[in-house]
């Protein structure tokens, strides 16, 4: 025999203080990830020297003085490229990778970020 639910309150029973799900927009109508609207041009042609390298996470503080600015980041895992952040939460950063040709959006844990530049 088959059993079957039905849920009852089919809707959004959170009573609490709404927020809005999209950040509010900088100052200028910059970009952000919820319009998914990438920076217009393309990063800098020269790759930066890295700075001292950190065993420990990147600081979220310390990163978002990056938002909406041009950003070289190198990765643990070897990698390294320019972004373009747009928002930084408390254990990530997401915004716009630059792939040598166009801007795709991506996210990274702040764990992951060996150090970072931004311009």
């Amino acid at each position: 025999m088959d059993t079957y639910y039905t849920d009852f309150y089919p809707y959004e029973r959170f009573l609490g203080p709404q927020i809005p799900l999209t950040p509010p927009r900088p100052p200028g109508g910059l970009p952000t990830l919820g319009s998914q609207q990438a920076p217009t041009a393309p990063p800098p042609s020269f790759t930066p020297v890295q700075q001292t390298a950190t065993p420990f996470a990147v600081d979220p503080g310390a990163i978002s003085l990056c938002l909406f600015r041009n950003t070289f980041i190198w990765l643990r895992n070897g990698s390294s490229f320019w972004f373009f952040p747009v928002f930084v939460g408390p254990r990530s950063v997401a915004g716009f990778r630059w792939n040598g040709r166009f801007w795709s959006i991506f996210g990274v844990d702040t764990r992951q970020i060996v150090s970072f530049s931004c311009f």
